[in-house]
């Protein structure tokens, strides 16, 4: 009986779940990268025409990060369907 049911578990499709952690994977390396754009830009002597493009990089980094909590949601949700049932 053990072993029937460990066979079913191995033959679980995994692709969405794999499709989603890659994607918040991504996610999350795209918002790195937008975290370090802004941290350079607040690391120079600040012109004005500076100060916008901070400003710019931070609304940027915020968007990235609301992508990475959305792509985080998504992925979460499918691990609990899949292990608990809802």
């Amino acid at each position: 009986m053990t072993g029937s049911t460990a066979g079913c578990a191995m033959q679980v499709d995994t692709s969405e779940l794999d499709q989603l952690q890659s994607a918040y994977k991504a996610a999350v390396e795209e918002w790195i990268a937008a975290i370090k754009q802004e941290e350079a830009l607040a690391s120079v002597n600040h012109s004005v025409a500076e100060v916008d493009k901070w400003e710019a990089a931070h609304f940027k980094e915020d968007e990235l990060r609301n992508q990475v909590l959305d792509a985080k949601k998504k992925y979460e949700d499918l691990l609990r369907k899949e292990f608990f049932g809802f």
